[in-house]
């Protein structure tokens, strides 16, 4: 390689750094969402906390899917992330910090939205920022490092629940300064190395994007609604499987599939770089987080269901990170990345809204198990849609 020709490779302490970072947006929210919300609303709303979260679901979700849009466009056009990101960590903190003041549902509810935005100031433009900066040689050790957010979310949630740590406005003080720990280090520290073919748009990339996107879109949305269904309903599935089981060991059971998904997702990503194969990884972990959620609706023993949960839980986790990282490898175009990534975070946020009518109509009458074969079901098609991907998108 000539002297004078730029680095092909990322430096791995920025990687680093950007992971954490991302990491910072779970984080900030799943603590918060998981723990502290619910026990905070059964103390405003009373008798009429599960009508409230039914609004708080829909309104998040709506704020967050045109948030990310935004705030991905907005920096697309003036050209910085790291502004963006930066101003977003600012807000993320103070709303945060100003949850404690809202004493009855109505104000409550309107901080949260507030918050959906700003914190959805930090991940559009961080999500583009990776794109600008991480060439596609690296994307499979970019989508390893981002299992990194779940695990880190669960144990964030360890952390602020530890015994010394009490009251609504201490716990949320030491979340967010779990964020700016996690989020300030790449706004400060992180220099990447510059990749001049990246910011380019292409005439010819306009018709590169299209059928690829729409088929990891979808994908991604059929996965993701089966591990939505089991974030909001894996407690109750255990309790019909095991109503001995303790909260503590449910609790042990997501974060150890959190947790292993990590070396999995970073081993299959490196060896997608390596062998060039950037979907094959997809396709084997979306297979087996199929097989995960068939085991789980044929399991008729607490040892079998564990199992199976952990098969899905560790692949269906690998596949969202690891898909992160490629995508960017098929959204190219740099003056509309934010904006094009924000559309894509849909298919993160529409299951919220799909989800639950999916599980209403199936578990009163079927049970589990009908609704883990159609989630199952749901997960094969994405299979077929990554396996008939092109090798280079």
């Amino acid at each position: 390689m000539d002297e004078a020709e730029p680095p092909r490779r990322q430096s791995l302490g920025f990687l680093l750094l950007y992971a954490l970072a991302s990491a910072g947006g779970a984080i900030a929210y799943v603590p918060f969402l998981t723990l502290l919300l619910p026990a905070r609303m059964a103390e405003l709303a009373g008798a009429n906390d599960v009508q409230w979260l039914g609004y708080l679901t829909f309104f998040g979700a709506l704020a967050a899917s045109t948030a990310g849009i935004l705030f991905g466009w907005l920096s697309d056009r003036t050209g910085g992330r790291r502004l963006w990101v930066g101003a977003g960590l600012v807000l993320t903190i103070f709303l945060l910090l100003a949850m404690p003041l809202a004493h009855d549902m109505a104000t409550l509810m309107s901080l949260i939205i507030a918050w959906q935005f700003a914190l959805n100031m930090i991940l559009g433009p961080l999500a583009a920022w990776a794109g600008d900066v991480v060439p596609d040689e690296q994307k499979g050790l970019l989508g390893g490092l981002l299992a990194l957010s779940p695990a880190l979310g669960a144990w964030s949630g360890a952390i602020v629940t530890l015994p010394g740590i009490t009251g609504f406005g201490e716990r949320l003080s030491v979340i967010a300064a779990m964020v700016a720990a996690a989020v300030l280090p790449a706004l400060v520290l992180g220099r990447p190395r510059a990749f001049p073919e990246l910011m380019r748009s292409e005439a010819s990339e306009e018709r590169k994007v299209t059928k690829p996107a729409a088929r990891m879109w979808l994908a991604r949305l059929l996965v993701q609604i089966a591990e939505a269904a089991l974030f909001a309903y894996l407690y109750f599935w255990f309790r019909s499987i095991d109503p001995a089981m303790g909260d503590n060991e449910k609790a042990g059971i997501f974060s150890v599939a959190l947790t292993v998904a990590v070396p999995v997702a970073l081993l299959a990503g490196r060896w997608a770089d390596r062998n060039d194969r950037p979907f094959a990884p997809l396709v084997v972990t979306a297979i087996v987080s199929a097989a995960g959620l068939v085991g789980m609706a044929l399991a008729a023993d607490p040892t079998s269901a564990k199992f199976a949960y952990l098969v899905f839980g560790i692949t269906t986790t690998a596949f969202l990170s690891l898909h992160a990282g490629q995508t960017l490898r098929i959204l190219p175009r740099a003056k509309y990345r934010g904006r094009d990534l924000g559309i894509f975070n849909l298919a993160n946020t529409m299951p919220s809204l799909i989800m639950p009518w999916l599980t209403l109509s199936l578990v009163p009458g079927f049970g589990f198990s009908a609704l883990f074969l159609l989630l199952a079901g749901l997960t094969a098609v994405a299979v077929l849609l990554l396996a008939t991907m092109p090798r280079r998108a």
